[in-house]
């Protein structure tokens, strides 16, 4: 099953570093949080990624040309000319096919643009700033079980998040994104979404999260699973140095890997 991640963004709120690198490229315990996002999916045997660029994607892009080398040891014989033996291999067994989206696409747009890359019936699809320890194979199975278009991962982080009100057999009967009211269950990421999806996307004007989101909403084919455990994204510096703290202190919960 393909894991679809939105990576294209400016990343205007955390400027400090999304001006030299895509959000996503920022680094977490010296890695990208796109890469911890990706270790995570690929904990629960999903290794087949489908990145979303755009700005600055060829930064993404030189990450996983460069991957293999850079996680491995390697000999240079410089007397055999530019011979490159690999000793010890160490990187993951990722299939990752990088699609540069557009600069100023929008991310329904993003998504629209990738169906091409999409085999499956259903796939699964983040955002590039964001770290869980949402169980990803009860969501499946739960999406599964449902038979709808979308599956979202419902959040309660509070404040300066936009509310969803689901009823009581977990379809979700309003959708609104990035109001100001506090508390609630809101989109979280972590979606399984079935190919029908992309019939509800008109172009790379489209924000996904208001138009096709709430039409499939409205179509009663937006259902949510409520996740109780950790789930924090990465807006700005201070969000950053939060995570930072939790790897230093070995409590990161979405750090299942050794």
């Amino acid at each position: 099953m393909k894991v679809v991640i939105l990576a294209g963004g400016f990343g205007t709120r955390i400027s400090e570093e999304s001006m030299y690198k895509p959000k996503p490229m920022i680094e977490l315990g010296g890695k990208p949080i796109l890469w911890h996002i990706m270790k995570y999916y690929s904990s629960f045997g999903f290794n087949d990624f489908v990145i979303c660029a755009g700005y600055k994607q060829h930064v993404i892009k030189e990450f996983f040309a460069n991957y293999f080398v850079h996680t491995s040891d390697v000999t240079f014989d410089f007397t055999k000319g530019d011979a490159v033996e690999v000793q010890d291999k160490h990187s993951e067994p990722w299939k990752v096919t990088v699609v540069d989206t557009g600069l100023n696409t929008l991310t329904g747009g993003r998504i629209k643009r990738i169906e091409k890359y999409v085999d499956d019936d259903d796939f699964m699809l983040t955002y590039g700033d964001g770290l869980s320890d949402v169980n990803l194979t009860e969501l499946l199975k739960f999406h599964k079980e449902n038979g709808k278009t979308a599956t979202m991962t419902a959040v309660q982080p509070g404040g300066r998040f936009g509310t969803l009100e689901i009823n009581s057999d977990n379809r979700i009967d309003s959708f609104a994104e990035k109001k100001l009211e506090d508390g609630g269950w809101i989109n979280g990421g972590f979606m399984v979404l079935n190919k029908k999806v992309f019939s509800y996307i008109d172009g790379d004007q489209t924000t996904f999260e208001k138009e096709p989101l709430e039409n499939i909403c409205k179509d009663g084919e937006l259902v949510a699973f409520k996740h109780y455990g950790f789930w924090k994204c990465m807006d700005t510096l201070r969000d950053k140095n939060a995570f930072e703290e939790l790897l230093a202190s070995n409590k990161a919960p979405w750090k299942v890997w050794e």
